[in-house]
């Protein structure tokens, strides 16, 4: 569980900390482009690091033991999962609750 946590939780950071650098550029981008570009940058980064992941587990179910392959199946599929909740789901429900929730500036 906490493998695949972990990986979960790295990319959404890594994602939400190139939100976080691209909240300060000064240009006009509304907050959904905001977030889609700061998707659009790490995304290859956070891919590959669970492709790779993926493909040395996938080789130990291959290859392994059936203790092992108990063990495997279950982080392939949480890689899987955590790399689209991480890259799909963070992002959009970080941006409908700023935006539910932000505080009003009053003119």
């Amino acid at each position: 569980m906490l493998t695949i946590v972990g990986y979960s939780i790295n990319a959404t950071i890594v994602i939400f900390d190139r939100i976080r650098e691209n909240m300060y550029e000064v240009n006009r981008d509304t907050m959904e482009e905001m977030v889609n570009k700061s998707i659009t940058q790490t995304l290859s980064r956070s891919i590959f690091t669970s492709l790779t992941t993926f493909i040395m587990v996938a080789a130990l179910y291959i290859y392994g033991v059936s203790s092992i392959r108990e063990f495997a199946l279950p982080l392939m599929v949480g890689i899987l999962c955590g790399t689209y909740s991480s890259i799909c789901l963070a992002s959009a429900f970080w941006t409908i609750l700023r935006n539910k929730f932000a505080v009003k500036e009053e003119k």
